[in-house]
């Protein structure tokens, strides 16, 4: 078995970026819950476990802990955040609510040199999100780093191996948080960086294969993004021709969305693909609604309606397939610990298997973006539609702020279009995690020709993000000139619109998407 670093889940919103960051040095690392026995552990072949952060305080009663028998494996272990009070606190510390709490950047000082902190510099610079610290140390811990507010930021056992740390080393906000994790992973865990995605490849189609019987089909929701294909081509190779792909235009696509998916997965791959034009129903079912929420939860069943529907056609249909990924699931508050606050509504996430009446496979669910870019490298998928920038599951509807229609569809997949040939002409496509444009539910005043407009004029934002996990981005400082362009191709072509802006949010505190 693979040598793996456990990632006990108390709910924080970071986890799953715990385990990609392992996973970024050719580590394999798996989530558990809060109540994996040591025997689970041993069974996984781990070789370290991380205690993640969450939104509890661990003197609560009800809070999320960890059977005390893991601090017994001999393992080393590395608390963050709510990880660290609680080991501290199961080893013997106190903990308390702090005088003052740290959100954002914090200067650290290291006060003591130690494996966990190597190549690491004395002052530094890390991101804290806590309302609690460790207040009181028992002899047998050592303190390892401290900053202005937090006297015990980085702490370890002087017996056990377990370290503590009260930031969070596993976002970019830590400039020197990777360093720390590799210093766990490497020098203190003792693993080597041998594995690789092709082994996810290998594994996903062994799974399927165990899974679906031969006389069992699987229908795939296929979209045309990276995600979708990428499940499409895994369960293809597990499966050939028994996999049957549906594609629903529900008139809420990317312009030439439905020819594109056609000629790649009927010409190129000649997978059995069943077209669905559906844009009349979701666009019915989505009058007169303005709520972000009630919008995906609409399209969410009308989805399951459509797919009911096809599926009847396919005999032996008793398995779905779909390209959930772990930000998906993150951000629909599903966590191992139950603990997760949610974020946004994804139609792709739980639910489906009970309504649909299929087995679902989701062989991305434990993956990032740029993993399954990987993936689809080595299953041979066209460059294209690797890089292809994310889609959200439910379409333009929730880039349009408002009432969604076929108007403003119309109106924003042109502006849409615009901003993507801009940014790719300008060799930007693959430099910017996401662009797109999100119409705005304001009437502008403006002047066009001799006249001014306003009635019936609305205004687009641009928005366009790097990052590579999508659970934190930043905005883009792009060339002046491309957003010129861009501004003026879409006030000239597309009418409904005579404004364009750009939103200079980061992630956090807002989100990629604006709905």
């Amino acid at each position: 078995m693979e040598p793996t670093i456990a990632v006990i889940d108390f709910g924080s919103q970071y986890r799953q970026l715990i385990a990609r960051r392992v996973r970024e040095n050719h580590v394999h690392a798996l989530l558990f819950p809060p109540n994996v026995k040591p025997e689970a552990l041993r069974n996984t072949a781990v070789v370290g476990i991380i205690l993640s952060g969450g939104p509890s305080s661990t003197y609560v009663p009800g809070a999320p802990t960890c059977d005390p028998a893991i601090f017994d494996l001999g393992l080393p272990i590395l608390g963050i955040c709510y990880g660290m009070q609680l080991g501290c606190g199961l080893l013997g510390a106190k903990v308390t609510p702090a005088e003052c709490r740290e959100y954002g950047r914090t200067a650290l000082r290291i006060l003591r040199d130690d494996p966990i902190l190597a190549h690491v510099p004395r002052d530094t610079t890390v991101w804290m999100s806590h309302g609690d610290l460790v207040a009181d140390l028992p002899p047998d811990f050592i303190p390892l780093a401290a900053t202005p507010r937090c006297p015990y930021a980085v702490v370890r056992h002087s017996v056990r191996p377990f370290f503590g740390v009260q930031f969070h080393p596993e976002v970019t906000h830590t400039p020197h948080g990777g360093q720390i994790l590799r210093n766990f992973v490497f020098d203190i865990c003792g693993c080597s960086g041998t594995w690789r995605p092709d082994h996810i490849v290998d594994q996903s189609v062994e799974e399927i294969r165990r899974t679906v019987p031969r006389d069992a089909r699987v229908i795939c929701g296929l979209s045309g993004g990276v995600d979708s294909s990428v499940t499409a081509a895994l369960v293809s190779r597990a499966i050939g021709d028994r996999l049957t792909c549906i594609f629903v235009d529900n008139g809420l696509l990317r312009a030439n969305e439905r020819e594109r998916v056609e000629a790649t997965f009927r010409g190129h791959f000649k997978v059995d693909l069943r077209v669905v034009d559906a844009s009349e129903r979701f666009l019915a079912r989505l009058a007169g609604v303005f709520d972000p929420q009630e919008k995906r939860r609409r399209i969410g069943h009308e989805f399951i309606d459509v797919f009911r529907e096809e599926a009847r056609s396919i005999p032996n249909a008793r398995f779905l397939a779909q390209g959930t990924l772990y930000p998906d699931v993150i951000e629909s508050g599903v966590s191992e610990a139950g603990t997760a606050a949610s974020i946004k509504l994804h139609h792709n996430v739980g639910g489906l298997p009970a309504e649909l009446g299929f087995v679902l496979i989701e062989p991305l669910r434990d993956l990032f973006k740029d993993e399954v870019r990987v993936i689809g490298e080595l299953l041979g998928l066209p460059e294209e539609m690797i890089w292809r920038h994310p889609f959200p599951g439910p379409g333009l509807a929730v880039r349009i702020i408002g009432e969604v229609t076929r108007a403003r569809c119309d109106v924003l997949r042109r502006a849409d279009d615009i901003i993507v040939q801009e940014i790719s002409d300008a060799g930007w496509y693959r430099k910017v995690g996401q662009a797109f444009g999100v119409l705005l539910p304001v009437a502008a005043v403006g002047v066009m020709g001799d006249g001014r407009t306003y009635a019936g004029q609305h205004v687009v934002a641009v928005r366009i993000v790097e990052t590579t996990d999508y659970m934190t981005a930043d905005w883009v400082h792009i060339d002046h000139a491309v957003l010129e362009r861009i501004s003026s191709r879409i006030v000239n072509e597309v009418p409904g619109i005579n404004r364009v802006v750009y939103d200079v949010s980061s992630k956090p505190p807002g989100t990629i998407e604006w709905e």
